[in-house]
């Protein structure tokens, strides 16, 4: 079977939730691919579907890799922010980020499109 052609064990809304679950416990990197797929859970079409297969297989790769706080005896905490100031071309719609980093790790992320 070819990539397009490979099933979804799962039902695409119940991976979509699964990547949500990681994106907020885990896996801040994800952010912004699983806000954007999210958006396709109640008809999703093939390309949907194959970028979720996309991150699954990241997932997989990065497994090993973990959030790891600095043992130093200085406490660092910042913040950043981005928006792509109506980077959907469809709707004109922004799309915002954010992440906290404490000791060198991130502590609170997120993506969310206004």
């Amino acid at each position: 079977m070819t990539v397009n052609t490979t099933k979804i064990d799962a039902p695409f809304h119940e991976a979509v939730g699964a990547l949500m679950h990681l994106m907020t416990a885990t896996l801040p990197d994800i952010a912004f691919a699983v806000s954007y797929v999210s958006c396709f859970v109640e008809n999703p079409q093939v390309e949907h579907r194959m970028a979720v297969k996309r991150i699954l297989r990241y997932f997989q790769g990065t497994k090993p890799h973990g959030i790891c706080f600095k043992s130093d005896d200085k406490i660092d905490f910042c913040g950043y922010s981005d928006a792509d100031w109506a980077g959907d071309h469809a709707d004109r719609k922004s799309t915002s980020g954010y992440a906290f980093i404490l000791m060198g790790a991130p502590v609170s992320w997120g993506s969310i499109k206004q």
